[in-house]
């Protein structure tokens, strides 16, 4: 959900909190990491493959 789309302004703050709180820990993962975290589509699919070795496709056969 967006921030914008936050019923009440307690909601939008908790959004916001929510937000920062989450681009701070990609900041020290990729830090740590030394790249980038993929992100979208490519995000999805290295998440899928590192659980058991197959991409989402393949799991759907």
């Amino acid at each position: 959900m967006a921030i914008e789309n936050a019923p009440t302004d307690k909601g939008k703050e908790g959004a916001r909190g929510l937000h920062k709180a989450t681009r701070a820990e990609e900041r020290k993962v990729e830090a740590e990491k030394g790249s980038d975290i993929a992100k979208g589509a490519d995000r999805f699919e290295e998440r899928s493959r590192s659980s058991d070795g197959k991409s989402a496709g393949e799991k759907q056969k």
